[in-house]
Parts: C-alpha cells; sequence; structure tokens
C-alpha cells in the first residue's frame, strides 16, 4: 500500500462505477486552517480530475465555492469532489473545520466509511479534532493522518507528528520521511523525489540512514503487533528479515479494521506526498462492503435486519445536505447504501426528525412519493451527468422538493426509514426581524428553506416574546444564516435583542377596585368588581374564587370578571410580561339592570387587578435552566466560577471517563443567552454544554429593576 510505485494520473472524466469494492467515500477531518481544502485541490491534480490547483485566497477552489466561503476563505459547508485512481472511485468529502460547522462534519461522517485526519504542520491539535477522533474510534471508522503544509514558515514536522500520537495514540505512526523535495518510504527505502514536477525513484541519501533504521523499526513493530500471525513477532525479534510484501498486506488489513493509524506528510502546493495519500486511500482504506450500515426501519418503527451494501437490494438512501438556490433549484447530496438509483425512478422520501429528536427541531415529519431528476457525480458545484448510482457510492439528485437533510429515501414498494446521524443541539439564540414590513413574506419563506438544508439550525417563533428566535451553533453559523437571506434569498434581516420570556408576580396581598362606568345617554356600560390578590406558592398557575354574596355580581356576569383578570395577566401589569401564581377572590361589585355586560365586566376585572398590582410590590420570576457542562479536569474550576458568576448555583459535579468532569448548576436563562461563545473562549472549544428548562423563580430586585427600565 504505502509504497507501490504506482504513477496513475487517472483521467478528467466523471468516474463511475458498477461495484461498491470499487468505492472509496474518505471524510476530510481537521482544525479550520489546516489545508483540507487545498489538499483537495492537491489530490484532484495529482489524479489528473484538474490541470492546476486553485486557491483558497482567490476563491477558485473546488469545494469552496460558496459565496460565503469565497468571501470569508474558510469552508462553511460540506462539499464532494470524485476522483480516479488505481481502479477505484475516491470520493473526498471536504468538510468545514470551524466548531460552529460541526453539522456538516458529523454529515460527512454519515457519508464516508473512513476519515483522513489533515494536521498542519505549523499547527497543534485541537480539542474538537480529538473529540471527533474519539467519535470515530467508537464506530470503528478506519483513519489515517495526514500531515500538511510542511512548506510553511513555521512548519515543524516532527513537533507535528509528536502532537499527533499524544491526541491520538501510539498506534499513530508515519509510512514516510520528509525529506528534501520528497519522502522516503520507510519500508521500501526508497526515496520518492518530486523536484521535477513528477515523481521519480532513487535511493536516499545516507545522511537519512539512522532516521529510516529508527523509525523503520517503530514502524515494523507497530504492524506486526497489529498482524494476525502471532508468529510474526518472534521471527523478527530473533532477526529474520520480514518480507515487505507481509508487511504491507498486513499494514493494509490493519488499517482497514480501524486498529492502525498511517500517518503521511504532504505538501499540497508541490505535490510532494499526494500519491502515497491516494495509495493509502485505494488499498488500504475499506470499500462500503465493509462498513456496517446505519440502523433501518420501517415507517412505523419496527427494526429492519439483514440489509447490506448490495446494488441489487431494496433501495436505501439518505440525504446528507441540502443546498437551494433561487436559479438553480434544490440539489439534494445523497449516499446510497443499498439498491441502485435511476433517473426518473419514483421512491418515498420518510422524514421522522420527531420520532428521534423529539418536537423541538424545525424539520417536519413527511412520508411521500417523489419522482428523482437528474442524476450527476459533483465536483464541487459542477454536476457530472450519472445514468445511475449504485449501492456505495454518492451522486447528486436534482429538484427534489420534498425531501430534506437527514431524509431517507427508499423504493415506494418498501418504505424504510434510517436512523439520522446523531445532530448537534443548537445553543446560540440569535433574535431577527425583517428590515421591512414588506420582506417579512421573504424572510418566512428564506428560514423554511434554510430549516430544510441545515438541520442544525432550529427557528423558533416565540408565542410569549413575539420574536423571530434562529437557534444557532455560535455566531460564525449565525453569520453564515443571515449571509444567505441576504444573498440568496434577498431578505434585509436587523438583529434585535433577545428577550428572555419572564413572568410577574404579586409580592404579598393587596385589594383593587375596579370600576367601568360609561353612561352618556343611549345603552351604556356598568361594571364594578373588588377582588382581592394573594401570591400562591412557587409553581401555581392562577385560581380564581368567588365569594360574592347577596348578588352583588350578577352569576352570569361572573366568569367575565375571571375573563378580565386573565386577558390582564396575559397582558402584564408592570413590565409588561404574562403574570402567574395569584388567587384572585371576588369579593363584592356591583351591576346595572340595562348597561351591565359581559365586556363591561371584562373591563373591570382587569381594571381591578392593575389597581391590586400598584397597591403592592410587584415580583418578577426568570426561567431558570439545569446546565450541564462537560469540561477537561483542569478547567473545572474556571467553568465553575463562570457559572457562580452568572448568579448559578452550582449542583454538583460526576466524574465521566478518565479526564473530563460533567458540572452541573442552574443558571437563570438571562445569564446564558451567549454561554455556546463564553465558553468556547473559556475553555479554546474543549468544553460542552447541554441545558434544558427547570423552573421559574424570583430575579432579584436589582436586576428586576434593570428589566422593568428597559421593558
Amino acid at each position: 500500500m504505502a509504497d507501490k510505485t504506482n504513477t496513475s494520473q487517472g483521467t478528467g472524466a466523471a468516474p463511475a462505477v458498477d461495484s461498491p469494492d470499487a468505492i472509496r467515500n474518505v471524510v476530510l477531518v481537521g482544525p479550520s486552517g489546516s489545508g483540507k481544502t487545498t489538499l483537495v485541490e492537491a489530490l484532484l491534480v495529482a489524479s489528473g480530475v484538474l490541470n492546476r490547483p486553485g486557491t483558497v485566497l482567490d476563491g477558485s477552489t473546488v469545494c469552496d465555492f460558496d459565496d460565503a466561503e469565497i468571501r470569508q476563505q474558510r469552508s462553511v459547508g460540506l462539499s464532494l469532489a470524485s476522483l480516479p485512481h488505481d481502479g477505484a472511485k475516491v470520493n473526498l468529502i471536504d468538510t468545514p473545520g470551524y466548531a460552529d460547522f460541526i453539522g456538516e462534519l458529523r454529515a460527512g461522517l454519515r457519508a464516508a466509511d473512513c476519515a483522513l485526519f489533515v494536521i498542519s504542520a505549523s499547527e497543534g491539535v485541537d480539542e474538537p479534532t480529538k473529540t471527533v477522533w474519539q467519535e470515530c474510534a467508537h464506530v470503528g471508522m478506519p483513519r489515517a493522518v495526514v500531515i500538511t503544509k510542511l512548506d510553511h514558515a513555521r512548519a515543524n514536522y516532527q513537533s507535528a507528528l509528536a502532537a499527533a500520537q499524544a491526541a491520538f495514540g501510539d498506534k499513530v505512526l508515519p509510512l514516510y520521511l520528509p525529506a528534501g523535495d520528497g519522502l522516503i518510504g520507510l519500508l521500501s527505502q526508497t526515496y520518492y523525489d518530486y523536484s521535477g514536477g513528477k515523481r521519480s525513484t532513487s535511493t536516499p541519501d545516507s545522511s537519512y540512514d539512522d532516521q529510516i533504521e529508527e523509525l523503520r523499526g517503530t514502524l515494523i513493530e507497530g504492524i506486526i503487533e497489529e498482524s494476525e500471525d502471532e508468529s510474526l513477532m518472534d521471527r523478527y525479534l530473533e532477526g529474520e528479515d520480514i518480507d515487505q510484501k507481509v508487511l504491507i498486506d498486513d499494514l493494509e488489513r490493519a488499517v482497514e479494521r480501524g486498529s492502525f493509524f498511517p500517518v503521511i506528510p504532504v505538501c499540497s502546493a508541490s505535490g510532494v506526498g499526494t500519491h502515497e495519500l491516494l495509495e493509502v486511500a485505494t488499498s488500504g482504506f475499506p470499500s462500503p462492503l465493509e462498513h456496517a450500515l446505519p440502523e433501518v426501519f420501517s415507517p412505523h418503527g419496527v427494526a429492519r435486519k439483514g440489509l447490506t451494501c448490495d446494488p441489487g437490494g431494496p433501495l436505501l438512501a439518505e440525504v446528507v445536505k441540502t443546498t437551494s438556490d433561487p436559479y438553480v433549484g434544490r440539489v439534494s447530496l445523497v449516499r446510497v447504501f443499498s439498491g441502485t438509483i435511476r433517473p426518473d425512478a419514483t421512491v418515498h422520501v420518510s422524514g421522522h426528525f420527531t420520532s428521534f429528536f423529539g418536537s423541538q427541531n424545525s424539520h417536519a415529519d413527511h412520508d411521500e412519493d417523489e419522482r428523482i431528476g437528474t442524476l450527476s457525480f459533483p465536483l464541487g458545484k459542477v454536476q457530472r451527468p450519472a445514468a445511475q448510482v449504485v449501492a456505495g457510492d454518492l451522486c447528486a439528485i436534482g429538484r427534489l422538493t420534498r425531501a430534506e437533510t437527514g431524509d431517507t429515501l427508499s423504493d415506494k414498494s418498501d418504505p424504510l426509514l434510517l436512523k439520522p446521524w446523531n445532530m448537534p443541539e443548537p445553543l446560540l439564540p440569535i433574535a431577527v426581524q425583517a428590515h421591512a414590513k414588506t420582506d417579512e413574506d421573504k424572510l418566512s419563506v428564506g428560514l423554511q428553506r434554510l430549516a430544510a438544508e441545515d438541520p442544525t439550525l432550529r427557528i423558533e417563533q416565540n408565542p410569549e416574546t413575539h420574536q423571530i428566535v434562529l437557534w444557532c451553533m455560535g455566531e460564525a453559523h449565525s453569520d453564515v444564516v443571515l449571509d444567505a437571506l441576504a444573498n440568496r434569498y434577498g431578505v434585509t434581516v436587523d438583529t434585535v435583542e433577545l428577550r428572555v420570556p419572564l413572568r410577574e408576580t404579586f409580592g404579598g396581598k393587596a385589594k383593587g377596585h375596579g370600576r367601568h362606568v360609561k353612561q352618556s345617554g343611549g345603552h351604556g356600560q356598568y361594571a364594578v368588581c373588588d377582588i382581592e390578590v394573594e401570591p400562591l406558592p412557587e409553581g401555581s398557575d392562577f385560581e380564581f374564587v368567588d365569594k360574592v354574596v347577596g348578588g352583588a355580581v350578577p352569576r352570569q356576569f361572573i366568569p367575565s370578571v375571571e375573563k378580565g383578570v386573565r386577558a390582564q395577566m396575559e397582558k402584564g401589569v408592570s413590565a409588561g410580561y404574562p403574570m402567574v401564581g395569584i388567587r384572585v377572590t371576588l369579593l363584592d361589585g356591583k351591576a346595572h339592570s340595562v348597561d351591565s355586560s359581559d365586556m363591561a365586566f371584562q373591563m373591570a376585572g382587569g381594571l381591578a387587578l392593575r389597581e391590586a398590582a400598584a397597591a403592592t410590590k410587584v415580583s418578577l420570576l426568570e426561567p431558570v435552566d439545569l446546565v450541564s457542562v462537560l469540561v477537561p479536569d483542569d478547567l473545572v474550576g474556571a467553568v465553575m466560577s463562570d457559572l457562580s458568576g452568572r448568579r448559578g448555583r452550582l449542583l454538583g459535579t460526576d466524574k465521566v471517563g478518565d479526564d473530563r468532569t460533567l458540572v452541573k448548576a442552574e443558571v437563570p436563562q438571562v445569564e446564558i443567552t451567549r454561554y455556546a461563545i463564553d465558553l468556547r473562549s473559556l475553555s479554546h472549544g474543549a468544553a460542552s454544554f447541554s441545558r434544558e428548562f427547570s423552573r421559574y423563580e424570583a430575579m432579584p430586585e436589582g436586576a428586576a429593576a434593570k428589566m422593568k427600565s428597559s421593558a
């Protein structure tokens, strides 16, 4: 695998295969700025798909074609580029490295069968990348490490290798040693020279002999430890020279089953290492045949067993990404797990997010049939026509109007449903409104389309604050959403201060007199009522008690008083927030035989509540969330101190794994509206958190006074 001398350049045509064993689905993972997109360019050039590479700086790369990506000079979405190499089709799935776009990364992991972890030779390994490595380890996904930017002014290959080994474990071992304008293969002990623009081979310079011997010995021992031949280690220790083919075969099997992780140094600018990396991808990584399918169910939730990656089997495919364009329409990137997709076929679309994620998601459930449009193999934004797409492959389908990201496509005669991949919870709320009244309809349409594309975007129409709230993964995610609204859908949006849904309640007992009398000729209005209001225990809502005697308020108007009180409670009496936790007792009143009416007593009830509020203290209640923060042990103190500074009430800690702690606290919602950003800054991306509503409790007087003054 690692030291074969195949120098096939492939062709520029869209690669197409008719068997899953000729497919390699490879996702590129790594920190932002590690060079993933540039690496794809270099691999496309090495395989002959491109004549020359594009650059991120001038916005000419295959994978970063979105306007926002070109402006920001970084990936914000998943993209696909396919290339041929050594008889195989390699689907390269480029993903964003910034933490806000973890949803795109998870979609890429779902679509792939193996992962390349791309690390810059001038940087280390960040915490989010370590977390993704552990996720891949949990499911046994094969992985390799690529160290890029060997030509960077601050490049230090040995330091980057040490950082990768410290982060990922001792089974991360290099197959090559960077040397001059090329690489030295540690197994073949051959120098691969790229100085002439094409790869040539020669004998390594003798000055590298000591390094080769040391690294080669460590590599061989690492391979033998993973060998299924238990006698191999004894033979090696006894001094036997193990055949190179035996080592390569064992290496390929170990990489394929996810127990050994080769390191390949690559310089994208010069092409050094690109052929070696393609050889690892095609020879060492597994085909879709070796990758177990996700969980499959019927639309009614019954588990379906026995499906495999068989082009002749039942159709089972999943939409891993959706993009919409006002001119092109909707394009769906699809991974085919079983069966074969053909143009113009009618398929069943199943989307049951509620079954897996609850009702808070922004994606409607649906079960309906839809006709397949055009099929193509993407090269970034370029769609290359496809006659059919077999199990294991990835393709784009044009104009699927109903299917959304995460939905399942199957035969209409045999509907199936894949359990969606794990969707991260968006935890940064952004309140928005259309800049002009005329944009409100366009805003609604644009948000619906964006929600269909992005499962990590949750749209909330808050019935209490009457705000449109976009729940995003972070500031960069919200910027991309607002950019898409402005540039793709032509909607100018203003961000406004987020209103937390507070409550009001009475701080003590008080009486109120409501008098609504208008008698100036003709049919008038007459209603008088006297009430007493008292607070109820925490967590109570509202009670209405009738203690009228002697018919002072006619029986038919007593419900009217209650209705008026409830209406005033919804409006609030102090800062405009709904009122809860009170008992209202109707004590007395007056009526007129002609002028009294239902509406008059409603008005009187509301006036009485307002007068009672003026006679006592009105307290504000704030929502409190249960916040759980998963944090490295060395940051527990800093996180607990920060939560305390947010008026948090610490509940305790639990040990998680070897080096992590779960900190639990109750924190007012008003204090954590930007916690997603602040925690990332505090922990350098190493911590994560979740939140759920706990209860309402009294807001401190100082904070309440501030909220009332701004209301």
